[in-house]
């Protein structure tokens, strides 16, 4: 019996390190053609879009010390200070933003990858005010979120709904505008253009600047919105019919932290299948532990070519899994590749143990552990917990059955010794 079961081992090992190398191929297969379609899409749909805040700003001459070495009529060096007027640029505040986006997602497959694409309607009105004594030629700068991206209907009016002259160039759009003492100036921007992945705003042009009366709303068509790392929370937030809403709002802040979302992403094929790849070995290891004692307790005895043969069954389900989620939906994937490889198994167990074991203990099995365990990977946050339950309720299963089966096979008077 020893023997049997370091054969049996043996077969283990085996289908482990096919997993394992089709598991790498998966990473590099999936990382290969990561870094090529992400280009691709970008191309096609644009990167993540990062919008900044507009900044205005005057240029005056205001005079610079500069220390220089000069040198006297007999050669020796002396040092003296020189007056020269440069050009300085002073910022104006930003007294006022109004802001919207409208975020409508698109999940795109390229491979055996998903990307969450969209395209985003921006409109947003501003306001600068002259706090300075003097009438100042102010040059207004609007920054485009990605450089190379496409931005439909995009025009820059005044509070009259005027179009203003604006040049675009070196990824912003810009004017000038005179302004009286205490004057303010009021613009909006409006565009149309898309993006990839995640959707950022930056409040403050500059790093420690005030935002004062500060109004974002974004509205997305699908809900699961998640927020960036170090980004700022909204004021409110929630769902808005069959997609999601989220305000923030500010009379004054101070900061430079940004506004960040991330689009909520599809499960994608290539790194699932890479997961659940790395994992069948467990999985094969609990069949081999449940089927071989029920197989024992029911007089059967497999040869180890015939659990090998099983052990190919399990991979053919992984194999054809990884392949076919290119074509068809993952869900169609699964279904196909699973119930492919349950048939390999039973119907070729049903010569060695006949049609009622191999249905009953052997499919039922190989549903639990193979199927079963792979779908725990579609549970985000609860794959070890499905796992570890399940391994949990093996172990009860099967001391239960042993357990049942010494005692009717011990004699009660060895039992009670």
């Amino acid at each position: 019996m020893i023997r049997r079961y370091v054969v049996l081992g043996v077969v283990w090992l085996g289908c482990t390190a096919a997993w394992m190398l089709l598991g790498a191929t998966l990473l590099v297969r999936s990382g290969e053609t990561s870094s090529a379609l992400v280009n691709e899409v970008h191309q096609l749909w644009g990167p993540p879009l990062d919008q900044a805040a507009p900044s205005a700003q005057y240029t005056e001459q205001r005079p610079r010390e500069e220390r220089r070495t000069l040198y006297d009529a007999s050669g020796r060096p002396y040092e003296t200070t020189v007056q020269k007027m440069e050009d300085v640029s002073i910022p104006l505040p930003l007294v006022s933003t109004r802001a919207g986006v409208s975020l409508a997602l698109e999940h795109r497959q390229k491979g055996l990858l998903w990307f969450p694409t969209y395209a985003a309607d921006f409109e947003g009105r501003y306001v600068v005010l002259n706090d300075t004594p003097a009438t100042r030629a102010v040059t207004v700068s609007f920054p485009l979120p990605a450089r190379g991206a496409i931005y439909d209907g995009f025009e820059v009016v005044d509070e009259k709904g005027q179009a203003i002259g604006a040049q675009v160039d070196g990824g912003s759009a810009h004017w000038v505008v005179s302004l009286a003492p205490s004057t303010r100036h009021t613009f909006q921007v409006r565009y149309r253009t898309r993006g990839t992945s995640s959707w950022t705003y930056r409040p403050a042009a500059t790093g420690g600047a005030v935002i004062r009366d500060f109004v974002l709303e974004i509205r997305s068509t699908a809900r699961g919105i998640d927020f960036s790392p170090g980004s700022i929370s909204p004021s409110s937030a929630g769902v808005s019919g069959a997609g999601w809403r989220g305000t923030w709002e500010f009379r004054t802040l101070v900061g430079s932290a940004p506004i960040s979302l991330e689009l909520p992403q599809k499960t994608n094929p290539g790194p699932l299948a890479a997961r659940i790849t790395f994992f069948a070995p467990v999985a094969l290891l609990f069949y081999f532990f449940v089927v071989g004692l029920l197989a024992e307790g029911r007089g059967h005895r497999l040869h180890p070519l015939s659990w090998f043969l099983i052990g190919c069954a399990f991979f053919a389900d992984h194999l054809l899994f990884a392949y076919l989620a290119d074509h068809v939906p993952l869900w169609a994937a699964l279904t196909i590749s699973s119930a492919v490889s349950i048939l390999l198994a039973v119907t070729y167990a049903q010569w060695l143990v006949g049609w009622r074991f191999a249905l009953r203990e052997m499919g039922l099995a190989q549903l639990v552990y193979l199927v079963g365990f792979s779908l725990t990977f579609l549970l985000k946050g609860f794959t070890g917990l499905s796992i570890t339950v399940g391994a949990i309720f093996t172990l009860f299963m099967m001391m239960q059955v042993t357990g049942r089966r010494l005692r009717a096979d011990v004699p009660r008077a060895e039992l009670v010794a």
